[in-house]
């Protein structure tokens, strides 16, 4: 809450910024865990690419 003299002060600006700090600190990230994460699924996704790729082969949709 804002007091009267803090308002006053203020030149009777009511602008919220001015009384309420809504600054919220970002979470850090770790960079070389995202890397890898990414690495992990990208050899995930290359796993399913052949998978997928058997398939097609066997119902005979590709050579």
């Amino acid at each position: 809450c804002a007091t009267l003299q803090e308002i006053k002060d203020n030149d009777y600006n009511l602008n919220i910024p001015r009384y309420v700090d809504t600054f919220e600190e970002e979470e850090e990230i770790d960079i070389h865990a995202v890397m890898n994460e990414i690495k992990e699924l990208e050899a995930k996704r290359a796993d399913l690419d052949k998978q997928i790729e058997v398939y097609l082969k066997e119902l005979g949709l590709i050579i």
